[in-house]
């Protein structure tokens, strides 16, 4: 009477393995499918615009200020801090850049004064929230005042005339558009540091289990604060872009900036507990947002359904995440008794 019991119980632990596999590759590689879903849809739906070459370059371009802001983001997260700041700094060292070439400084001097400005802002903010303050509320005034001091610094106005930042916003290298390089090296560095280097696997490992870390022997605030510090260079960078596409520097923090750039980390099912993400999967997270703003544009479609639809695929990642987390979570106990039931039988 005790066999089919536990031969159901073998049968269900076998099938365990093949279902946590599946729920893994869906939040690991699943973005990459509907990224090529999206492709094939819209294609078909917006022919024959979509699908062309100057169209891509146009995503890739369109992308690529989400995909800097993003890169930021991420890293703050899987180091197990989420910095709200960051349009701020964005603002600012865009600001400060204009400012500094309008008043003599020369273009290669102006724009590392505005990188090292945003990595300051990111170290500033890691030592304060070492205090013990909540990240996102420490965030959240250095968000404001940022913003205060790029109004203040250009007297609230925009500095325009910023035509020697050029070469890295409306210029086009072998026909590719500056920004698309700019992502590339970013991400292409931003893996190898996360992946390849003792630094960058400390840093996730103190975003998963900061405590573990310190037990082990491992200074975690160090790390803590680094995920700061490229959080703000990433995002003086993404103000820097943002500049020399427009050729002026506007002392305005957009709000979404943080917005985009919190959706295309959530596809990328980076999990908001940190300790665990995938530069890659960011990129493709922002050239969703992109394509499906392009796609809606070239079918005449209003902005702002690319908004709703933004965020319409915040929440459904997040509800993913949420489900693909706990249903592994859930499978594995099970597996886990169902061997252990086995074995007493």
């Amino acid at each position: 009477m005790t066999i089919a019991p536990a031969r159901a119980a073998s049968d269900k632990a076998d099938r365990d393995p093949a279902v946590i596999r599946w729920l893994i590759f869906v939040r690991d590689r699943g973005i990459f499918v509907l990224w090529a879903l999206l492709l094939v849809a819209f294609s078909i739906w917006a022919n024959p615009y979509f699908a062309s070459i100057d169209n891509a370059l146009l995503i890739a371009n369109a992308a690529a200020i989400t995909a800097i802001f993003a890169a930021g983001v991420a890293v703050g997260i899987i180091g197990g801090a989420l910095d709200l700041s960051i349009p701020g700094t964005a603002a600012l060292a865009g600001c400060v850049c204009g400012w500094l070439i309008t008043h003599g400084t020369p273009t290669w001097l102006s724009i590392v004064a505005a990188l090292v400005l945003g990595a300051v802002v990111g170290l500033v903010n890691g030592l304060i929230t070492l205090r013990g303050f909540n990240p996102i509320v420490v965030t959240i005034g250095t968000l404001s005042a940022m913003s205060g001091l790029a109004s203040a610094l250009v007297g609230g106005y925009t500095v325009p005339g910023l035509d020697s930042l050029a070469f890295m916003g409306t210029q086009r290298y072998l026909g590719v558009p500056a920004p698309v390089w700019i992502v590339a090296v970013l991400f292409a560095l931003g893996t190898v540091f996360l992946t390849r280097t003792r630094d960058g696997i400390r840093l996730m490992a103190v975003g998963g289990n900061p405590e573990a870390v310190r037990r082990s022997g491992i200074h975690a605030d160090r790390y803590k604060v680094l995920g700061f510090v490229v959080s703000g260079f990433c995002a003086a960078l993404g103000g820097l872009v943002t500049t020399a596409l427009v050729t002026e520097a506007n002392p305005a923090a957009s709000p979404g900036i943080i917005f985009n750039a919190l959706t295309a980390v959530a596809l990328a099912g980076v999990s908001l507990a940190g300790g665990r993400g995938s530069l890659p999967r960011v990129l493709v997270g922002a050239l969703i947002l992109g394509t499906i703003s392009n796609a809606l544009t070239i079918k005449g479609i209003q902005p702002y359904w690319a908004t709703a639809v933004t965020g319409l695929l915040l929440l459904g990642s997040l509800g993913v995440e949420k489900w693909v987390s706990t249903t592994v979570s859930r499978r594995l106990v099970q597996s886990a008794n169902a061997s252990v039931h086995t074995g007493t039988r």
